[in-house]
C-alpha cells in the first residue's frame, strides 16, 4: 500500500515553503528517516524525511514550486514494489526509469558512501558544480558544512597556477555569472525566502513602531578580569568558553525585570507584559541572519548561556535551526562588534519592543577621579518602541545594564 509523503506542520508565523531540492528520484529505494527533500521557509530549511522503507514513486512538487502545510508532495511505495507499480501520475517523471525491462545483474564495483552535505554546503555544491567527494568535511561523521565548502575553494584557488595578466579572463567556477554591456557586468539573482522575510520584517519594524536609539558606553574592565581569572577553570568544569555574551544577557535579564516595559510587546490596542525572559541572540548564518531564542533565561546559568549559544552557533552553520529554535522572544541582543562595527542603531525585531545593540571593544582614554586613564570601552545601543517605552524607561535600562556590568558582581548579590 503507498504512502503520502505531505508538508509537515509549519508554525502560525510560516504560511508556506518552497520545494528546493529533491534527494531522490522515482523508482529509488529509501531508507525510513533518509531525506526526500528540503523545503526553505522564511526562517530554516526543512529536511522531509521518508516514514518508512520503500520506493519513491510519484514526485508531485516540483522544485520552486511553492506549498502549504499538509500538501502532498510525493507517494512512497512499498519496499518491495518496482517502479512500474508507481501510480498513473507518476509515468512521465518515470519515464526513464520504465523505458526499458532492468538488465541482468552485473557485477559493479563496491559503493563508496555518499558525502552528508548539509543544506547550505549542498545548494553550494549544486550551484557551482563541485565534486563533494572532494571536499573535506568537518562535522560529525564527515557532515560537509557551507565552510568546508569555502575552504575547499579556497585551497583550490591557492593551489591554482599564475594567471598571465595579459592573457583572455577566465570566467572562474565560483565566480559569479556576469552578463550586461562590455566594461559594465551585472548579475541578477533572486533573494532567498529568508532574505526577503527579512527585508519584510525590517520595513515592518520602520513602518509600525515609533523607533527611538538610546546610546552609552561601557567599561568592561571588571568583566574581562573575571573572565581571564575564570574562563580556563570554566571551560574544563562546564565544557564551554565563557563569552562576553552571557555577562550581557544576564545584565539584561536583571534590567528586564527592573523595567518590565521594556520586556512588553503591543498587541493592537493592548500591551502584554511578559512574565518570561526569553532572549533573542541574532546569530549570523550562510543564509544570512537570524535569530533563535534562549528560553527562560532568568532560569539559567553563565554555562547554560554559553552552551545554548554555542549550540545555535553550530545549528546556524549547518542549517539545522528549527522553527522551535526561532519562534518567539521577548528582548533581543545583536552583537555588531565581533564584525568590527564601533557604533549602530539596530531595529527592531517585531512584535518585540527593543533590542541591544553590542559593539567592538576597543581600549580609549577615560576621566576616573580627575585621571586620565586607559579602559576597554564598548558603545551600547538600545532600540526601542517609543508607542510604550518612554525615553526615561529606556535611558534608565540601559544604564542598569551599565552599572551591572561595570560591577558584576552585582549579579550574584542581585543589588
Amino acid at each position: 500500500m503507498s504512502t503520502e509523503v505531505r508538508v509537515p506542520q509549519l508554525p502560525e508565523s510560516v504560511a508556506d515553503a518552497t520545494v528546493i531540492a529533491w534527494h531522490k528520484q522515482p523508482g529509488d529505494r529509501v531508507a525510513q528517516g533518509e531525506t526526500l527533500v528540503d523545503l526553505e521557509t522564511d526562517k530554516v530549511v526543512l529536511e522531509v524525511p521518508a516514514p518508512q522503507d520503500g520506493v519513491l514513486g510519484e514526485i508531485r512538487t516540483p522544485v520552486g514550486m511553492a506549498v502549504t502545510a499538509d500538501v502532498v508532495l510525493a507517494v512512497l511505495l512499498p519496499a518491495g514494489a518496482s517502479a512500474d507499480q508507481a501510480p498513473a501520475g507518476a509515468a512521465i517523471q518515470m519515464a526513464a526509469a520504465t523505458a526499458a525491462p532492468a538488465p541482468a545483474p552485473t557485477p559493479a564495483p563496491t559503493p563508496t558512501a555518499e558525502p552528508v552535505l548539509a543544506p547550505a554546503a549542498r545548494r553550494l555544491v549544486k550551484e557551482l558544480e563541485l565534486d563533494p567527494s572532494q571536499i573535506p568535511g568537518s562535522g560529525k561523521d564527515g557532515r560537509i558544512h557551507k565552510g568546508d565548502v569555502v575552504a575547499f575553494l579556497d585551497s583550490r584557488e591557492q593551489a591554482a597556477p599564475a594567471v598571465d595578466p595579459d592573457a583572455a579572463p577566465v570566467q572562474s567556477a565560483a565566480a559569479p555569472r556576469l552578463s550586461g554591456e562590455a566594461g559594465r557586468p551585472e548579475q541578477r539573482v533572486p533573494m532567498t525566502r529568508l532574505r526577503a522575510r527579512v527585508a519584510e520584517r525590517l520595513v515592518q519594524a520602520q513602518q509600525t513602531a515609533a523607533m527611538l536609539t538610546t546610546f552609552n558606553e561601557v567599561d568592561l574592565t571588571g568583566v574581562m578580569a573575571l573572565r581571564n581569572k575564570y574562563k580556563d577553570q570554566f571551560e574544563k568544569t562546564h565544557g564551554s568558553r565563557l563569552g562576553f555574551m552571557s555577562f550581557f544577557v544576564k545584565a539584561a535579564v536583571d534590567a528586564l525585570q527592573r523595567f518590565p516595559i521594556v520586556n512588553a510587546s503591543v498587541d493592537g490596542a493592548d500591551i502584554i507584559y511578559h512574565g518570561y525572559y526569553d532572549i533573542g541572540i541574532a546569530v549570523s548564518s550562510p543564509r544570512g541572519l537570524v535569530v533563535p531564542i534562549l528560553r527562560n533565561c532568568d532560569q539559567l546559568t553563565m554555562a547554560d548561556i554559553e552552551g545554548g549559544i554555542a549550540d545555535f552557533g553550530r545549528k546556524a552553520k549547518d542549517g539545522s535551526l528549527s522553527f522551535e529554535d526561532l519562534t518567539g522572544g521577548t528582548f533581543t541582543i545583536t552583537n555588531g562588534g565581533v564584525f568590527g562595527s564601533l557604533l549602530s542603531t539596530p531595529i527592531l525585531n517585531p512584535p518585540q519592543s527593543a533590542i541591544l545593540g553590542m559593539h567592538k571593544v576597543q581600549e580609549r582614554p577615560v576621566v576616573e577621579k580627575g585621571q586620565i586613564v586607559i579602559r576597554p570601552m564598548m558603545y551600547l545601543a538600545l532600540s526601542y518602541d517609543h508607542r510604550i517605552i518612554d525615553g526615561r524607561d529606556a535611558v534608565q535600562f540601559l544604564v542598569s545594564i551599565k552599572e551591572t556590568l561595570e560591577d558584576p558582581a552585582r549579579l550574584l548579590l542581585r543589588v
